[in-house]
């Protein structure tokens, strides 16, 4: 029986960090292929942190965190790209500082492009470090205070539909990916 505990546990570290290398691949070169890598490392450091068991080393608990942070905040990014792809299937023109572009109509009748919702890749890697670390922590409820931050900051700029479109199927995707990745750690330690 220790044998496959030590099994499990070794497997669940060497799933972590092949899904947060290819997490970091997508994040930093989109690739569809990395990013259904990372979510496939995702779902199997489930499997194995739900059939995880016994006591381990502290070492090998701050690699698991380590290896389920850098999944969370690196994967959650090409994840919600991939959503908001599959979503809106390349209805939305992106921006050259990473927003969409949404028309407007200016007093004269012209219409104007302008982007909106920039900054959506830090802002993301923010929130998924936050989502992750408040699950790891045991203290779920810090999750509507990133939440509430989040939509009082982008607030402004949800008057298009494109824009309240993309910022919710972003914002979910982004949010349950980081969300799995703690429940990993936690299912791992309890």
């Amino acid at each position: 029986m220790i044998a496959v505990t030590i099994v499990i546990w070794l497997l669940l570290v060497l799933v972590l960090g092949a899904g947060a290398t290819f997490a970091v691949i997508a994040f930093l070169r989109p690739d569809r292929v990395m990013t259904w890598a990372a979510a496939g490392s995702l779902a199997a450091a489930f499997v194995l942190a739900w059939l995880a068991t016994g006591q381990i080393e502290p070492l090998l608990t701050i690699v698991v965190v380590i290896g389920a942070m850098a999944l969370a905040v690196f994967g959650g990014g090409p994840a919600a790209v991939l959503a908001l792809d599959l979503a809106t299937k390349g209805s939305v023109r992106t921006g050259v500082h990473g927003g969409i572009l949404v028309e407007g109509i200016r007093s004269d009748g012209a219409t104007t492009g302008r982007e909106i919702l920039r900054g959506g890749q830090t802002i993301g890697v923010l929130e998924r470090f936050a989502t992750v670390a408040t699950i790891i922590a045991g203290f779920p409820e810090g999750l509507a205070i990133v939440v509430a931050v989040k939509g009082v900051g982008r607030f402004t700029e949800l008057e298009s539909s494109e824009a309240r479109e993309r910022f919710i199927i972003g914002t979910m995707a982004s949010l349950i990916w980081a969300c799995l990745c703690g429940a990993i750690v936690h299912l791992a330690l309890s």
